[in-house]
């Protein structure tokens, strides 16, 4: 492993438990511990806990922070208005394209914080940086590498936290969805996750963040690597930067139009008007093998509507089959039958909505 890459505060505690350890955007990261399978399987079934410290929370403040946000994002923050709200969006380009996905929290009009994909963190802060000095928004942006993150998820995950930490239920048990809790010494306890599972997703000094992990491995969850946070987010139907979307690609061609808001005539996100003159949409739907096989990302679709291409791939654990995420023309339906390239040889697929499982389910589709 390169002496070059970037370690988190835990980095010590996978090499301890013999994680097998990975380059990922520059970070040193478990990609596993063991079987990525059962990896998998505890976040369906119970629970499991990831590392995400290498993603990059920042405190946006200041008397523009609300106005900056306004601009800077194609989701509009004006609708939180409930302390600790929590809201997805994408950072465009002047082109349209996504420089990042991120979770944007509001706590006050004139506090904020926003959390950035780790391999973008460096672009982001350069990006808004400018922004902030081009619109002369009167806002500080404050990168927060003195914070550790990890993810609890899991149909079992919340109830094993408060086993881990009973001081913190009564601040978390009534959080909705996509919603956070600041407590006290600067921890944050957010109702997100990137599995298609209940959970959590706890941000705290990141001194603090080995003795969270040990306390929660006492209670059975399970440590798991980027292996099986793959396999997860695929099943639940989430995208992943640099390979569902970029800076070339528009969010309605990545299955994201759900995450721009353009019913205020008057904001003017950056982007918007690209957006508005250029968009050429796809269809972003899923596939299921019907044979044998594992569909990758970059594998040609054929359709009797045209050609399309897989942008993400994978075995499915829950399910058993291979499925993948591709890029289609938006005449594609789901329900129809189409053909993967997979190393020179068609092989059939059925198109579907996504997720392919919710809940630790699979979802029919008929």
């Amino acid at each position: 492993m390169s002496a070059s890459l970037k370690r988190t505060p835990l980095a010590e505690t996978h090499l301890a438990a013999g994680a097998r350890m990975v380059d990922f955007g520059g970070w040193e990261m478990p990609l596993a511990y063991g079987s990525q399978l059962e990896e998998h399987h505890a976040v369906r079934r119970d629970a499991g806990m990831f590392d995400v410290s290498h993603m990059l929370n920042a405190d946006v403040t200041g008397p523009d922070a609300t106005a900056f946000l306004r601009r800077l994002v194609a989701n509009d923050v004006a609708r939180l208005s409930t302390p600790g709200k929590a809201l997805y969006s994408c950072m465009l380009n002047p082109q349209g394209g996504v420089i990042d996905d991120l979770i944007i929290y509001y706590f006050a009009p004139d506090r904020w914080r926003v959390v950035v994909n780790a391999g973008t963190a460096d672009k982001d802060m350069a990006w808004m940086a400018r922004v902030a000095a081009a619109g002369r928004f009167d806002v500080a942006i404050t990168p927060r590498r003195d914070l550790a993150m990890i993810a609890v998820q899991g149909p079992n995950a919340r109830a094993k936290v408060w086993a881990a930490r009973p001081a913190w239920q009564a601040e978390t048990e009534g959080l909705a969805p996509f919603s956070a809790a600041r407590l006290p010494e600067d921890v944050l306890v957010a109702r997100t996750g990137y599995t298609g599972e209940d959970g959590f997703e706890i941000v705290l000094p990141a001194g603090a963040a080995a003795g969270l992990w040990q306390d929660l491995a006492a209670q059975g969850v399970r440590a798991c690597g980027l292996g099986a946070r793959d396999t997860l987010r695929l099943e639940a139907g989430m995208n992943l930067y640099g390979q569902d979307m970029d800076e070339l690609i528009h969010p309605n061609q990545a299955g994201l139009s759900w995450t721009v808001s353009l019913k205020d005539e008057s904001r003017r996100f950056i982007g918007r008007e690209a957006l508005e003159q250029f968009a050429t949409p796809r269809a972003f739907l899923g596939l299921k093998l019907a044979e044998r096989g594992v569909m990758r990302a970059h594998m040609a679709v054929r359709t009797a509507e045209g050609l399309g291409e897989t942008t993400s791939g994978t075995m499915s654990p829950t399910l058993g089959v291979s499925i993948a995420f591709a890029r289609l023309p938006l005449a594609v339906k789901p329900g129809d039958a189409v053909e993967v390239d997979i190393r020179g040889k068609w092989v059939p697929a059925t198109v579907v909505k996504l997720p392919f499982v919710r809940n630790g389910k699979a979802v029919e589709h008929s």
